[in-house]
């Protein structure tokens, strides 16, 4: 058995070359005397004043102490684990009402 080696390209990469203006500067030996054209600009974000705000707050409540009140916390836990604590609907759902009320206005 014996290989047979051409010296042309295959017709498919012939093809390419011809499809592809750039491409006959690509290649090796090509012309390279004309300038190369300078790369697309990236993408670029610009936040609305809105989106600028909720960031200024995230970073004002993220450096903010927190308002924990920890004794009631452990208050709470401790009516829980006990079986003591109980929940008031009515007041939950008050609350919630003015709550969708000060969302309205």
């Amino acid at each position: 058995m014996s290989n047979h080696i051409s010296g042309s390209t295959p017709p498919s990469a012939h093809a390419t070359d011809r499809a592809s203006p750039t491409a006959a500067r690509i290649r090796a030996g090509g012309d390279r005397s004309e300038p190369v054209a300078a790369a697309a600009a990236p993408d670029s974000l610009r936040l609305t004043g809105e989106a600028a705000g909720l960031q200024a707050l995230e970073r004002s409540l993220g450096t903010a102490p927190p308002g924990i009140d920890v004794a009631r916390v452990n208050e709470v836990r401790a009516a829980i684990a006990d079986g003591s604590y109980r929940i008031d609907a009515h007041k939950i759902a008050d609350r919630m009402l003015a709550f969708e009320e000060a969302l309205q206005k």
